[in-house]
């Protein structure tokens, strides 16, 4: 079955024309060698040994950002297959879509270094056609995303018909209307993340002065929110429930913050996690009771209507 990725062309796609134009994609990172006979099927074998690479070339970094940088080499040069679709945003609102024909090969005087060869289609799909979920999972900060997720909407919208505003197509949601509360609440949260009592103890992660925080992506799906510790001593994994069943957002965090701790924590640093839900959740509680470094958070929704002008 073919895999759908959102991919940047570049920050706030500044090569997307070059790309259109030449029919390839590609990443660059600054590391400047043909990696044709250094991509494992492992990411996480390819990680150990360029995360080192990458942080020569950029002492001023940390392994959360190198592990970005040497997940979306990898996954670009080998983690999409032959036939897979690439949606890229052209700066513009639009998003072009094209197929990977071929595999791997090394440009080192192009803009970018590590790239696959692509046909593109014509057509495009206009970010406001889409839902408001698919619309949170293209809208990711990083570099390339897996949406496979929004495989049948993507395909509704590539044959030209548009989605329905709310759309989801994981089979895990029990309560779409949550799924669709709590999607708004994560904004929420991130907008005004300063007042928040998380926001006393935590910034959300940034690197070179972007958030990276929301929707960090992971070999097992994206984070809500990774925020880090003001001293730098703990990474906080922050998911919602978004209608989940209590088994599934509680395997959910554990497996965020099993990723967090092996990929991208240093030697000093704890993880920690929190599970936010509308409602108290006597399931999570009873799962969560032996792991005391999770917390769970119940948020309110206030509505009040005052007669008059």
């Amino acid at each position: 079955m073919k895999n759908y990725y959102r991919l940047m062309l570049g920050k706030k796609s500044i090569y997307a024309k070059e790309c259109f134009a030449g029919n390839f994609v590609g990443v660059g990172f600054d590391i400047r060698q043909d990696l044709s006979s250094k991509l494992p099927d492992d990411w996480r074998t390819f990680n150990r040994e360029f995360i080192p690479v990458f942080l020569v070339g950029h002492p001023g970094k940390n392994k959360v950002a190198a592990g970005l940088a040497c997940g979306a080499l990898w996954t670009v040069s080998k983690g999409i297959n032959k036939g897979d679709v690439i949606l890229s945003p052209d700066g513009e609102g639009h998003y072009r879509v094209g197929e990977v024909t071929g595999d791997y090969y090394y440009y080192p005087d192009g803009v970018f270094q590590h790239c696959r060869p692509v046909h593109w289609f014509d057509q495009t799909i206009d970010r406001a056609d889409m839902s408001e979920p698919l619309q949170n999972s293209t809208g990711a900060i990083g570099t390339v995303s897996n949406i496979s997720v929004h495989r049948d909407e993507i395909e509704k919208l590539i044959g030209g018909i548009t989605a329905p505003k709310l759309m989801s197509t994981d089979e895990t949601i029990e309560d779409p209307s949550a799924f669709a509360m709590e999607e708004h609440l994560e904004d929420f949260l991130v907008e005004n993340w300063e007042q928040m009592e998380f926001g006393k103890e935590y910034n959300i992660y940034e690197e070179e002065g972007e958030p990276v925080g929301q929707q960090y992506p992971t070999d097992t799906g994206p984070i809500d929110i990774l925020a880090v510790s003001k001293d730098k001593k703990k990474l906080l994994v922050l998911e919602l429930k978004k209608g989940r069943a209590s088994d599934v957002v509680v395997g959910q965090i554990l497996r965020y913050m099993g990723y967090v701790q092996e990929e991208l924590a240093e030697n000093d640093q704890k993880v920690k996690g929190v599970i936010i839900a509308l409602e108290d959740d006597p399931k999570i509680r009873r799962a969560l009771a032996m792991v005391p470094n999770i917390e769970v958070y119940r948020y309110q929704i206030a509505f009040k209507l005052i007669k008059g002008y």
